[in-house]
Formats: structure tokens, C-alpha cells, sequence
């Protein structure tokens, strides 16, 4: 069976998308930590980021340091943080989390509760400042 993340990037399953290459997509995480968490991910469905190709590990962290840059410029924080965790969906994956201080990029904290309307507007402004890089 595929992946979530499979079926968002096959169409099957709507995300608010913040940025697209031929091979990988950033959107938005449904229950962020943070305004502006955006998970960046490999189109094609491999279970562990240390099962990437060592080009696509690299080319995959150089896409995601351009979503983050945008991130930047458009979500006020500090920084913008890099986790991978690969227990939640089996399809390797980055989450990019503007922080503020150490626990904003806490896993076991509450998430924020959006509504799809915040989703669009803030994968909207992820988008430009993304395009205008």
C-alpha cells in the first residue's frame, strides 16, 4: 500500500503545497507545531531518508534549504529548525519548523489547531516568497 505522502503527490489526498520540483514536494503539515511547518519529501516513496541515493539525499537538502529560506521570509522567527524522524509515515521525509526557542520543536507538545483556510493563506505566502527566490 502507498504511503500518505504517496497518495498526496499522486493527487489521491489534497495538501496545501508550498513548493514542487520534478522530484520532490513541500506542503504543509495539517498539525503543525509551528505557523509554517512544512514537510519536504522525496517523491518517490522510500521508507528511510538514509535510503536515498546519496544525489537525491543532497539534491532533497538542497530543495529543502530553499523552502526554508522562503520560510524565513515569510513566518517570523529565529530560525528555521530540521527534524527527521521517519517513525510517523514510512516515506522519508524533512519537517521544517520556524522556531522561536528549543521547544517549538518539540514532537510530544500540543499541535496548533488550523483551520484549512490559515493552511491556504500561509502555503500561499510560502509560495511566493518560494517563487521569488
Amino acid at each position: 500500500m502507498a504511503s500518505i505522502f504517496s497518495r498526496i503527490v499522486a493527487g489521491e489526498i489534497p495538501c496545501h503545497k508550498v513548493a514542487e520540483s520534478e522530484a520532490f514536494l513541500a506542503f504543509l503539515d495539517i498539525m503543525p507545531l509551528a505557523k509554517g511547518h512544512t514537510l519536504v519529501i522525496p517523491k518517490r516513496e522510500v521508507d528511510r531518508i538514509w535510503d536515498l541515493e546519496p544525489a537525491e539525499f543532497g539534491d532533497l537538502h538542497r530543495f529543502s534549504q530553499q523552502v526554508a529560506l522562503a520560510i524565513e521570509a515569510t513566518v517570523p522567527c529565529q530560525r528555521v529548525g530540521q527534524a527527521v524522524i521517519g517513525l510517523e509515515v514510512p516515506h522519508a521525509h524533512i519537517h521544517l519548523i520556524p522556531l522561536n526557542r528549543v521547544a517549538d520543536i518539540n514532537f510530544e507538545r500540543p499541535k496548533l489547531q488550523v483551520t484549512p483556510e490559515e493552511l491556504a493563506a500561509t502555503a500561499a505566502a510560502l509560495r511566493a516568497a518560494f517563487d521569488a527566490r
